[in-house]
Formats: C-alpha cells, structure tokens, sequence
C-alpha cells in the first residue's frame, strides 16, 4: 500500500521578467517529502532557495506547475482557503524575522498561535513551553528592538513551531547564530519537529546545518539534484 506523500511537486516553474528579459528561478522542480522527514537543500546565494520555500509554502505562485500539500493543489485554492491552510498546517522561519515590533517575544509567538485557531490558554503555555526550550525564557517581555539578531531568530523559530505545523519551512534558520548556538537551535527544532509529528524543509548554504538531515539536496540555477 502506497502512503500519499505530504509535499509534492510536479515541473515547478518560476520566472520573472525584468528590462532584460526572462529570468528563470525555478525550473522543472520535482521534490516530495514524506511526514516525519527532515530535508535540507544545499545552494549559494542566489541559487533560488528562498523562492523555492516561498512557493512551497503558498506564499508566490508559481509560473507552472503544482505544489500538492496533503495531496491538494495549494495554487488551485481560493486566496483565503490557502491562507488558511497556511496558518494551520505550515510553519516559516524567515532570514529577516519578521516580528511585529510592538509585540513582545512572547506576544509574537501567541499571536501566531491564535491565528492559526488555538485558544489563548493554549496559545500562551505553548508559546512560553517553545521559548523556553531554545534559551529565551528570560527574555519573554522583551520586544524585538530589545534582542539580538540570535535572540530574534529564535522567537521566528519558536513562532514557526506553535501550532504543531505538519511542515515547517527555514531559510537559513541559524544564519544569524554563533556555531555553537546554531547546533543547538537545530537540534531542538528537529526535536520538536519530530515529537510533533512533522517535516522539516530546510534551505540553507552551510553543509553543516544539514547534518540534522534524513536527506540533503543540492540546488543549483533552479534545479535540484541529489
């Protein structure tokens, strides 16, 4: 008996035009990923990483082909059934943080709780239990304006994980953090990851962060291999 995969793609295609003409981002893009995986794609800057994560996750819609999550078509949904889906399923860790500055740690991370439909109650244990665990406790209260670049990416962590994503999506997740506090917040994202039941994409140009990785993939002008 076949088991559906959780994330699949089918000829996944990204081009934007400019002044010069067409640029191809992503080209011909098959990958599927099965629950409970952890895969790491490997690329330079400039190799289409980010892209590929922001199309995988129903944030830009691809010029063709298919992104099937849970084996639904993301770009065939209505706007708000795929922002939905989104909140409820899928969990981001973005290079540039993106907290609401007004909002504390702690704030920022329930609110994406409450976004995603858990109650206040549980949104708040959640996100507390989550901060803690990668070395913010003490930092709760504090607004982004307050921490470190470091100390940021932990609550984007934190934040793509409280509502027990099926899958989650990091850009260069440790990029802001010293070696040996990289290896720590990847062994704990891996381990929540898992304890909940969930897959991990990650995309990233350290070979190292891969080491947490089922399956690593070398992305290269658009295309992936391994």
């Amino acid at each position: 008996m076949t088991t559906e995969p959780l994330l699949k793609t089918e000829g996944l295609c990204k081009r934007f035009r400019h002044h010069r003409g067409v640029v191809n981002v992503l080209q011909d893009v098959e990958l599927t990923v099965t629950a409970g995986e952890i895969v790491a794609i490997i690329g330079r800057s400039g190799a289409g990483k980010s892209t590929l994560l922001h199309v995988l996750g129903g944030l830009d819609a691809p010029s063709a082909g298919r992104v099937l999550l849970q084996g639904r078509d993301l770009y065939h949904m209505s706007d708000r059934a795929r922002s939905r889906q989104r909140a409820r399923t899928l969990g981001f860790v973005f290079q540039a943080y993106y907290l609401l500055p007004e909002f504390t740690a702690l704030e920022n991370v329930i609110m994406a709780g409450l976004i995603a439909g858990m109650s206040e109650h549980e949104a708040t244990a959640r996100a507390s239990e989550l901060l803690r665990s990668i070395g913010l406790g003490s930092r709760l209260d504090h607004r982004p304006a307050e921490l470190s670049g470091g100390e940021s990416q932990r609550v984007g962590i934190a934040r793509a994980l409280v509502n027990r994503p099926a899958i989650v999506f990091a850009d260069e997740p440790t990029g802001n953090l010293d070696r040996q506090g990289a290896e720590g917040v990847l062994e704990e994202m891996s381990r929540i990851v898992r304890q909940d039941g969930g897959s991990l994409v990650l995309v990233t140009h350290d070979l190292q962060v891969s080491a947490v990785a089922d399956r690593v993939l070398t992305m290269d002008d658009g295309r992936i291999s391994g």
